[in-house]
């Protein structure tokens, strides 16, 4: 299993008039939880992209619980869970404090340019064999 934690300070800009967190803000927030999934774990994206690897979202799922507010610090939690082949599920909590304000997942492949479906590059094969052992 992989994770990484990273905090969301809430702008005015990603609210309604009311001060509560616009459900569509809540996506770049998964967006910066993921690729710093995977550059903490040696996979900057920008690298997968050097390399001719694309991984868009194919799929998303978020289920909203609590609002988040203006001013609040969110935290966001992105977990891979399992060894990822040519396609990958990240799932997300994103909490205030100990509140859990919303949870979900996305899922991606990997593609080349020409946006044809590829096996993950061999630097993140290594990584998924050594997180994932047996699987």
């Amino acid at each position: 299993m992989l994770e990484h934690r990273c905090q969301i300070e809430v702008r005015y800009s990603e609210t309604d008039m009311m001060g509560v967190v616009y459900h569509g803000s809540y996506l770049p927030w998964l967006e910066v939880a993921r690729t710093g999934l995977l550059a903490a774990h040696g996979l900057p994206y920008r690298e997968l992209e050097a390399d001719g690897f694309y991984l868009p979202v194919t799929e998303i799922q978020l289920r909203y619980l609590r609002p988040a507010r203006y001013g609040d610090t969110v935290t966001v939690l992105a977990t891979l869970r399992e060894k990822p082949a040519v396609r990958l599920r990240v799932d997300y909590v994103l909490t205030r404090d100990a509140e859990v304000l919303a949870e979900g997942h996305t899922r991606h492949v990997f593609i080349d340019k020409a946006g044809r479906p590829q096996r993950p590059p061999a630097v993140f094969r290594a990584l998924a064999e050594a997180r994932f052992p047996g699987r």
